[in-house]
């Protein structure tokens, strides 16, 4: 009869394994379905009163974008809104362009950010411009790179505005793209997304995303805007949705018609600055949601470690018991990441192919590196001047 020696090195190294193994099983079972259990949930019926909204996009050199994804926006099927476009000391073409759809277009307003203008982040400033030249209480911030992929986006989000709401958070991320560096953007920002979509819909929200995000312009105002976080550059979206969401003004919008597509970025150097960007803004964050994401990512990495670690000894010992046990806490938790996450992934409309697994196994030594990154990197930078 074969016996286990719970005091071994294998045994050791097989429960710390175990710990790891049902850590992360509560993660991906219990937050990281989630957004897949909301968007299958029963089709709501849609509100008689759709409220109306205001779309704020700030643009700087972003011409070409704005030709190719505003009247996409413009075009919404939706019964009253808004478009206000604030243009900030563009060198191209990007007034002509506002003028001539603003021709064909009744419902676009364009202004501009005065040169005069200095201290402050000017992509908060064409924010706050924006809001105040609203008409309408509910404000949706949107990006001149980004496009909704349905005429029913401001419907998705509008779907749950209801009375007691004053936050919708909505997807978006890169369009599918060939290529390494594509899909590993594009993997990763789903992988952001899925964090702060199922947090949000756990209960505790803690970010937004400025190309997919709506809320009320009364709470921008009581929170008197962007004011506790005006030395920074950024952190319009995720810091200002930091302090002013709670469990229960908060939705997730749901459905296919409510992703909003990105270009992926020209060069590897401007996604760096986009996550070191994130990782500056992310330093400020309150709550306990960024501990729990930290949790996650580290207890993934130990797994894999104590995985391979508890297999070698386990083999090199011959405890073949001990071996199988730590075999089947590989494989569950590989069958449970493929099967949440591409279903996930699904509902996204996403296409990773065989690249999630190869993400999966790498994200906390890439998590690592942008840390190592971030410890190095010029803080002024990232602050207003």
């Amino acid at each position: 009869m074969m016996t286990i020696d719970f005091a071994s090195v294998p045994a050791l190294w097989t429960g710390v394994c175990g710990i790891f193994f049902l850590i992360q099983l509560v993660y991906i079972g219990g937050v990281y379905n989630r957004l897949h259990l909301h968007f299958r949930r029963g089709k709501e019926t849609e509100p008689l009163d759709l409220p109306p909204v205001s779309v704020i996009i700030v643009t700087k050199d972003s011409g070409e974008a704005l030709n190719e994804n505003l009247p996409a926006v413009l075009e919404q099927d939706y019964p009253q809104f808004e478009v206000i476009v604030v243009n900030d000391k563009s060198a191209g073409e990007d007034e002509l362009i506002l003028t001539r759809l603003a021709g064909r277009y009744t419902n676009l307003y364009h202004t501009f950010i005065p040169e005069t203008a200095r201290y402050v982040s000017r992509k908060k400033l064409g924010i706050a411009m924006g809001i105040r030249a609203s008409r309408y209480d509910w404000i949706v911030v949107a990006s001149p790179f980004g496009c909704p992929v349905s005429p029913n986006w401001l419907k998705s989000l509008a779907r749950e505005m209801t009375p007691e709401t004053d936050i919708v958070l909505g997807y978006s991320n890169y369009s599918s793209k060939k290529g390494y560096f594509a899909r590993r953007i594009t993997v990763d920002s789903f992988f952001r997304s899925l964090r702060y979509l199922c947090m949000a819909l756990a209960g505790r929200p803690y970010m937004g995303i400025g190309n997919n995000l709506a809320y009320r312009k009364r709470i921008y105002l009581e929170h008197k805007g962007f004011s506790d976080h005006l030395q920074l550059q950024r952190g319009e979206d995720d810091l200002f949705i930091n302090a002013v969401a709670n469990r229960l003004n908060t939705r997730v919008a749901r459905g296919a018609e409510s992703i909003v597509r990105l270009p992926v970025p020209a060069s590897k150097r401007v996604w760096k600055e986009e996550m070191l960007n994130a990782m500056v803004t992310g330093h400020y964050y309150r709550g306990i949601a960024p501990f729990l994401n930290a949790l996650e990512t580290w207890t993934c990495g130990l797994f894999h470690l104590s995985f391979l670690v508890a297999l070698v000894v386990s083999i090199l010992s011959h405890e073949w018991v001990l071996a199988a046990i730590v075999i089947f806490f590989g494989m569950v938790r590989f069958l449970a990441v493929m099967h949440f996450f591409y279903h996930t992934a699904w509902d996204l409309k996403e296409k990773f192919g065989c690249f999630l697994p190869f993400f999966d196994l790498f994200r906390p030594v890439w998590s690592l590196v942008r840390r190592i990154q971030y410890l190095f990197c010029k803080k002024n930078d990232f602050l207003r001047k």
